[in-house]
């Protein structure tokens, strides 16, 4: 999952992307209301984190404006003001979640899977298909119960295929949910990953189907 951190405190950012980055996300950084909406207006984002003190516009203008471009993906407003109408303006403004600073890490990460989970549908921390299970709070995976090793890679797929289901995933969404502005994934090594995610899998009866010209979508083996 793709995350876009918008705020311009930089000690602040930086802990927010390592924690996020710690616990298996892409995460990229704006400290612009201006910069964030021509990020996601060009990027693909499951989720953005939004600073209320922005130093051009204030980040709760910022959700309106992505609201009336009918954007929707989930927004997560953190501030400093924590009176309950601030909190009511964030939320009538667009926002999804309102976090008062200071916070901590690890419920801001709880926050975000169940925005992401909101988001696709899904209701429980596991990702099931079949005999293979994702628990996206412990981060473990198994299939017919046993433990399947994955690398961070071959997760973050396994994850985004799982949520998405039974659509079909797109080679340039699974591009660009892996790879942050800092880091350089070519769509060969997309290629390479989900090929050695398919040979961890397919032996349990689940199958990475390639949709040709178009992506990849997860199904049951019917070898």
């Amino acid at each position: 999952m793709r995350i876009l951190v918008v705020e311009d405190d930089s000690l602040v950012a930086n802990g927010i992307k390592q924690g996020l980055t710690n616990a298996g996300y892409t995460v990229d950084v704006a400290k612009t209301a201006a910069s964030a909406e021509r990020y996601l207006l060009g990027e693909n984002f499951d989720l953005a984190i939004v600073d209320i003190g922005l130093p051009d516009t204030d980040g709760l203008t910022l959700v309106q404006r992505l609201r009336h471009r009918k954007m929707h993906l989930p927004v997560l407003v953190l501030t400093a003001r924590g009176s309950m109408e601030d909190t009511i303006v964030g939320l009538d403004t667009g926002a999804d979640d309102y976090m008062t600073k200071p916070f901590r890490l690890p419920e801001l990460i709880a926050r975000i899977r169940a925005l992401i989970r909101r988001a696709h549908s899904v209701s429980s921390t596991e990702l099931q298909h079949d005999q293979l299970m994702l628990n996206t709070s412990s981060h473990t995976a198994t299939l017919h119960g046993k433990p399947l090793l994955l690398t961070r890679r071959e997760w973050a797929i396994l994850e985004i295929l799982l949520l998405e289901s039974p659509k079909v995933v797109s080679k340039d969404k699974l591009l660009q949910n892996l790879t942050g502005w800092d880091k350089n994934i070519t769509p060969n090594a997309i290629e390479v990953h989900v090929s050695r995610l398919r040979a961890k899998i397919e032996p349990g009866g689940i199958e990475i189907r390639t949709v040709r010209g178009i992506g990849y979508r997860i199904d049951q083996s019917h070898s």
